[in-house]
């Protein structure tokens, strides 16, 4: 009697692709984030958006008869929304919107797996090799490296506040990946990234009407950017991530996002002439490499 052996089966194509369209997809969204605050408040454009993104998202999950979400799951959904939606996109939009060039918020959300993987080490328990560690060091170095750079070349945007935001952002996105890593692995995708989207606007609905006064001016440059904002980046490319989590690739979807940077960085350049010196780039390159270094898989 011969073993029978069962040939190994090939990635679908969604599964070779999808990492590298979601990269694309997501650098778009510094872009977004400059483009639609100009006719909007930071806060009331993100709400509008996920508001949308959520209907849609709830209608498709009934007409679909998607799987259902439990109680328990609603919770942790509406804890992964607060953290990778309301204060990521929140301190991302606000910084660009007072004046944080798009390349530089995109730099240094980028960081946010090296804050995941150093938070995971004391909560899930995953072990960092010590080049994980070097990476660490190399990723924050070369954020300070193109920081000085903007402020010697005197560049606006760069306040105290502008990078408070953005630090909120990358805490909000690493804590959000953290529960999602932790209790969201069986949660359905559609009902569960509609239920994020549903907290995510509430809470940023209540900051656009009292902070912003809903600040909402209807011109073509803010529909088309809220076009792209729902379908491009709330609808494909976090369903594509949030796919990706399902899938146990935690560690490869967070590696992603050092990609993201410097995309953002050459649509900065070319759409807003946003221009880094010679050491932003060392500094930008460095970033990268530590990210990298962070995020591998030691063998």
């Amino acid at each position: 009697m011969t073993d029978t052996v069962v040939p190994a089966t090939r990635p679908s194509a969604l599964e070779r692709f999808s990492p590298m369209l979601f990269v694309l997809l997501w650098s778009t969204g510094f872009v977004v984030a400059h483009y639609g605050t100009e006719d909007a408040g930071p806060l009331t454009f993100l709400t509008v958006r996920l508001a949308a993104a959520a209907v849609l998202l709830w209608l498709v999950a009934a007409i679909t008869g998607a799987p259902a979400i439990t109680r328990s799951q609603l919770g942790w959904a509406s804890v992964t929304g607060v953290g990778m939606h309301a204060l990521y996109l929140g301190g991302v939009f606000v910084a660009i919107a007072h004046g944080l060039p798009s390349g530089l918020s995109a730099l240094i959300a980028g960081l946010h797996p090296v804050v995941t993987s150093v938070a995971a080490r004391w909560w899930l328990r995953e072990r960092l090799y010590p080049v994980q560690w070097a990476g660490i060091g190399l990723g924050m170095l070369g954020v300070i490296v193109v920081v000085i750079d903007r402020l010697r070349a005197h560049s606006g945007g760069i306040t105290r506040f502008t990078l408070i935001a953005m630090t909120v952002s990358v805490i909000g996105m690493a804590g959000g990946t953290l529960v999602q890593r932790a209790k969201g692995a069986s949660m359905p995708l559609l009902r569960g990234t509609a239920m994020q989207y549903t907290t995510a606007a509430a809470i940023l609905g209540v900051g656009a009407v009292f902070n912003e006064h809903w600040q909402f001016n209807s011109t073509p440059r803010l529909w088309f950017s809220l076009a792209w904002a729902l379908l491009v980046l709330s609808i494909a490319a976090v369903l594509i991530m949030m796919l990706l989590l399902q899938r146990h690739a935690a560690a490869r979807v967070s590696s992603l996002f050092f990609l993201t940077p410097a995309l953002s960085t050459i649509e900065g350049a070319i759409l807003f002439g946003e221009r880094l010196g010679v050491l932003a780039l060392v500094g930008l390159l460095i970033a990268l490499v530590g990210v990298w270094m962070t995020t591998r898989q030691p063998v």
